[in-house]
């Protein structure tokens, strides 16, 4: 199944780059020449640059070198992603344009006459003369001599018309060819250069208010800033970590939530990168809770990186605030491990009386809260699908993409994530930090 998978999935990668190189350069050029074969070492070194950026941040490459292979391999990635959906929407466009184009042709050669410029030249008429005025003898007049030349007469040229042949160069398909190219290219470049600057300048803050039954007076308004899926690597660095820290402190929370994938990479190659967190301030602190990335990373040397930067980690863990409980477990990617998540070790022995938030990287653990009693669950790992149509797959594998929703007696929360993993761009999911203010139903 691997095989045929495998199989599968290559075939589509060559029968989508085939499409982009035709509709790009075969059919917007006249014949074999430069262009044909630039583009054709463009989409492949493209690729190559894609690959080579994968393979060097899971196999742990020098750093230097995945910060070379990864801005342009993973933005790469995202441009020839547009490219492909804007071709594809422009197949819709191309019978439109050429139509438009023959009528516009047809409205200029199916009627020469009505223009002025083809009617002929009338002879004046003279006026209408009596019989008294008619000259006894016929006028006749020698007809006029050709004009001469040193070689003797010249013969009248013969009027000529040429019709004129509208998009003759380049022809109609070539130029509709070149249109669709041409505004497919510039929709994928605008959108990615936009959704790239819309992640580097940091995320935006979001606030939502979640009502809790079981929260006291005393907590109404409480506000926890909620940050996910920073993903500190070869793109987003230190001045990243800078902007995020920022904006949390901007919010003067109560507490402070990292549910997750905080970073891609070691300890060794991102310790000065995750520098900043030391920054975060919160009356009550900062927790963290493992995302998957962690354990593609080295969690547990991140554990303890992030406990010396001044957060708690919550691994399978809680403690008692003074109105609700916090606890934490593990990211299922910790199960290969011996690390996964345990809820009866974290919720188990509790006070259900009490009010409990639940950090949990991803949503799909929801169900286990639910069993466990929880109120409100605060997750991310979804990024909010990151890039369009990318929600829709993500929802196929998550309860819920982006927001806040209700499972029978407890509330979940995902966060759209305030980095972006791969390639650092984002389409229809702004990346943000969320303060969720808790709001008691006493109040």
């Amino acid at each position: 199944m691997v095989i045929v998978f495998g199989v599968l999935v290559l075939g589509v990668l060559v029968a989508g780059n085939w499409y982009l190189w035709r509709r790009l350069f075969r059919d917007t050029t006249r014949g074999p020449g430069w262009a044909r074969r630039g583009g054709a070492v463009l989409i492949a070194a493209g690729w190559i640059l894609a690959i080579s950026a994968l393979v060097a941040e899971r196999a742990g490459a020098p750093f230097w070198l995945q910060r070379v292979l990864a801005w342009p391999g993973f933005l790469w990635l995202a441009v020839a992603m547009y490219l492909l959906l804007a071709l594809v929407a422009g197949e819709a466009v191309r019978p439109l344009l050429r139509l438009f184009l023959e009528r516009r042709t047809a409205r200029r050669t199916a009627d020469p006459a009505s223009s002025p410029a083809s009617e002929p030249l009338k002879a004046p008429q003279e006026p209408a003369r009596t019989l008294s005025e008619v000259p006894a003898t016929p006028d006749v007049s020698p007809a006029p001599e050709p004009p001469q030349t040193a070689s003797g007469p010249t013969a009248p040229e013969p009027a000529t018309t040429s019709a004129p042949s509208p998009l003759a160069t380049p022809t109609r398909r070539l130029f509709v060819s070149r249109v669709v190219a041409g505004a497919a290219a510039a929709a994928a470049v605008t959108t990615v250069g936009y959704g790239t600057y819309g992640v580097l300048r940091g995320p935006k803050v979001k606030r939502v208010t979640v009502p809790l039954a079981k929260l006291p007076r005393a907590a109404h308004g409480y506000r926890i800033a909620v940050v996910s899926d920073v993903h500190l690597g070869p793109v987003l660095g230190r001045g990243f970590a800078q902007k995020v820290v920022d904006t949390i402190n901007g919010t003067q929370p109560d507490l402070i939530a990292v549910v997750g994938d905080l970073v891609d990479g070691s300890v060794k190659d991102l310790g000065p990168a995750a520098a900043p967190l030391a920054q975060l301030r919160a009356r009550h602190g900062s927790y963290f809770v493992t995302g998957n990335h962690e354990y593609f990373s080295g969690a547990e040397q991140w554990v303890d990186e992030v406990r010396r930067l001044g957060l708690r980690p919550l691994e399978n863990q809680r403690t008692e605030l003074p109105w609700f409980d916090l606890a934490g477990v593990n990211d299922l990617a910790g199960e290969s491990e011996g690390q996964g998540p345990d809820f009866a070790k974290a919720l188990g022995d509790r006070d259900t009386a009490r009010t409990c938030v639940l950090l949990a990287h991803q949503p799909v653990q929801i169900h286990d809260a639910v069993d466990h009693g929880v109120d409100l669950q605060l997750s991310g790992h979804t990024h909010g699908g990151q890039l369009w149509p990318g929600n829709y797959i993500a929802a196929a594998a998550n309860p819920t993409v982006s927001g806040l929703e209700r499972y029978e007696d407890t509330q979940l929360y995902v966060s759209n994530g305030a980095g972006a993993w791969g390639m650092p761009t984002r389409v229809g999911a702004q990346s943000d930090v969320t303060v969720i203010e808790l709001a008691s139903r006493q109040a």
